[in-house]
């Protein structure tokens, strides 16, 4: 492997200028040179590495349990890296006991206090996730589901918890379609009953727990109650005041949850207490009884009740039935891994299978990316920014074609990552012009291993999906480390803001609107099917480094999460960047047919000579993603929270 210098050598010289204009010229809100080019060196000095397992036991006894600020951690993580931070730079934190990264100071308190009183990861990751229904109920809770990763020290093994949602036993392949036989369409489909998958946030919190936790969940749960009725004030952010009013004024919250955020049809605004006593409510009897007045008792009849009516607010209820509440459970499995021989760092990520796509696309992509040598052309040259664009659009032609869950249907897991089939597909990468679009997929069942056993006949529509570019998901991501060295990395969403805009009265929790994530003509491996779970992107990960745990990393975002993922595995293991520097490079997004969406900080010379290429960028920049990450360091822990959202980091 390249010695550390070397692999810097392209970070700085892509810093400074790259071919056909691709300079770093300012725009608004660029990200400053010290976030994306020089930097003192990672390793000079550094001592052999130690057993990070052994070294957090044994800090127990040598530490106090005060917690880190992220303020005060920052300034000497930025020193170690000659670095200041700015404005633009992410929260961050170190701990040697413990870290815990969530999108909001009250979720991340909630978790720093579970791991103060002596619970571990687990136990802290299931408390941030009731605090995170309270304060961001936009973007997950119960009426939702997830994916979920634990790294558990004393087995030194990787585990995937998959809470994905699931079609109800009523569910029909062709329910998305109108009555001329065309999609109905994603703002109509998305704020109806029909919409919404049986919810799986509150199994996994329980499944979780009795695996891997070490406290109840009665305990767990008590600091969202005191949050949600008011014992610890809760204010609206700017981020839920704006999904409050953009829900509000298009008409796409019901009646019960409009009472909750737009009191006498007034949105809230921020700073406006946030008090929701029915979730306090709902939250008390999960104490008092756990998860079964949910999945089989009082609540699951009234989320049946509410589907089947849609409240009394959307056109059409759903086929949800108690059963299917009562049927649900989560799968704990193995997670997809992929290898990266990078110039700075040989890693392997880790990450969800199937039904989430994340794990075999972020794997392709890697793949297709390594012979490239990115780091001797730069981050930040139009040669390393046309690659990223061209690989994305490879491996997301075949995750729209071959993907789906594959209890259903077969994938050709193995052709996608076979050799000579990447070989086939990176050679259709031209090094100076973009590919025409939409690019279309390979043939990797040609690469696999037998014959499938199971697989739908792809159909001409099945990859319709009014909004992939539009609809980036309101998601949370939030990840957890302990002093025993276990590793909680959690996706969990609801779908979009607010998800379907139903709340079950008298629960005050939203139901997702998950069951959007099929595709609406049916006919291909992702088509609705009774008890199936629909395609994701979500991608919580933990990648190890010599065989150890390294790094967790995950983002919201809809389809971008997996873009997003990538390229900050590939600032560290590629370009040599630390993890805070990663998280804070302009990201892009591209998939088989749209335009490719750039953030604001992707410097306007790269822009144009992009467009020389034949690249199409989208009309106006976004914000792709908000990762929330941690590294494990031979000194404990660093932890991470993006800039792009509201982000709290807590070190102990």
């Amino acid at each position: 492997m390249p010695s550390h210098d070397e692999s810097r050598r392209g970070l700085d010289d892509g810093a400074s200028a790259g071919t056909d204009g691709g300079t770093r010229d300012g725009t608004a809100g660029e990200i400053p040179d010290e976030a994306g080019g020089e930097m003192a060196d990672r390793t000079d000095g550094e001592p052999p590495r130690t057993n990070r397992r052994g070294f957090l036991k044994s800090s127990a006894a040598a530490f106090g349990a005060a917690a880190v600020s992220a303020g005060s951690a920052a300034g000497d993580r930025g020193s170690r890296y000659g670095m200041e931070r700015s404005p633009g730079d992410p929260e961050t934190a170190t701990g040697e006991r413990g870290m815990v990264s969530t999108v909001h100071p009250r979720a991340t308190e909630a978790g720093a206090e579970v791991l103060r009183a002596g619970g571990n990861a687990v136990d802290a990751a299931v408390a941030v996730q009731f605090a995170l229904n309270v304060v961001q109920p936009h973007s997950s809770g119960i009426g939702g589901g997830g994916f979920m990763l634990v790294y558990s020290a004393a087995e030194d093994e990787l585990y995937a918890i998959d809470n994905r949602e699931r079609a109800p036993l009523g569910a029909e392949p062709d329910m998305f379609l109108g009555d001329d036989g065309e999609p109905i369409p994603f703002r109509e489909r998305h704020t109806n009953g029909k919409a919404v998958g049986v919810p799986g946030t509150l199994r996994a919190a329980d499944a979780a727990l009795k695996r891997f936790g070490s406290m109840e969940l009665a305990d767990l749960i008590d600091p969202a109650i005191d949050l949600a009725d008011g014992c610890r004030r809760v204010t609206v952010d700017e981020a839920l005041a704006e999904a409050i009013a953009e829900n509000v004024e298009a008409g796409e919250l019901g009646e019960t949850a409009r009472e909750v955020f737009a009191p006498g049809g007034d949105p809230l605004e921020a700073g406006d207490p946030l008090v929701q006593p029915d979730l306090a409510d709902t939250f008390r009897l999960i104490r008092e009884e756990g998860i079964e007045p949910f999945y089989k008792g009082e609540i699951a009849e009234d989320i049946a009740e509410t589907v089947r009516s849609a409240e009394g607010y959307l056109d059409e209820g759903g086929s949800m039935t108690v059963e299917d509440l009562a049927r649900y459970n989560v799968e704990i499995t193995l997670p997809e891994h992929a290898t990266y021989e990078g110039a700075a760092e040989e890693i392997t990520v880790r990450t969800m299978s199937l039904p989430s796509s994340g794990g075999l696309t972020i794997g392709q992509i890697l793949r297709l990316l390594e012979p490239f040598d990115l780091a001797d052309a730069g981050r930040r040259s139009v040669e390393t920014y046309h690659r990223l664009i061209e690989a994305f659009r490879l491996a997301f032609a075949d995750r729209g074609k071959y993907m789906g869950d594959d209890a259903f249907v077969d994938v050709p897991w193995q052709g996608l990552f076979d050799a000579e089939y990447l070989d086939g597909r990176r050679a259709t990468i031209d090094p100076n012009r973009a590919a025409e679009t939409p690019v279309e997929p390979g043939d990797p069942w040609s690469y696999q291993p037998g014959e499938p056993y199971r697989v739908s006949p792809y159909g001409a529509g099945a990859g319709e999906n009014d909004r992939t570019v539009h609809n980036r998901g309101q998601t949370t991501h939030f990840t957890v480390a302990d002093v025993e060295g276990n590793l909680v990395s959690w996706t969990t969403t609801i779908e979009q803001l607010f998800g379907s805009g139903i709340m079950v009265p008298g629960r005050g929790f939203m139901l997702n609107n998950e069951l959007t994530d099929f595709d609406a003509v049916p006919g291909g491996p992702n088509e609705v099917q009774p008890e199936k779970r629909p395609l994701s992107s979500t991608s919580p990960t933990i990648v190890f480094r010599d065989g150890e745990p390294f790094l967790t990393v995950g983002s919201p975002g809809g389809p971008t999460i997996i873009t997003t993922v990538t390229q900050v595995l590939l600032g560290v293991a590629e370009f040599g960047m630390p993890l805070d520097a990663a998280v804070a490079e302009p990201r892009l997004y591209a998939d088989a047919e749209s335009d490719v969406i750039y953030e604001e900080t992707v410097p306007e010379g790269i822009r144009r000579a992009l467009r020389a290429r034949g690249h199409a960028l989208s009309g106006e920049p976004m914000s792709l993603g908000s990762v929330q990450a941690l590294e494990v360091t031979d000194d404990g822990y660093f932890g991470v929270g993006d800039f792009r959202r509201d982000s709290s980091v807590i070190g102990l």
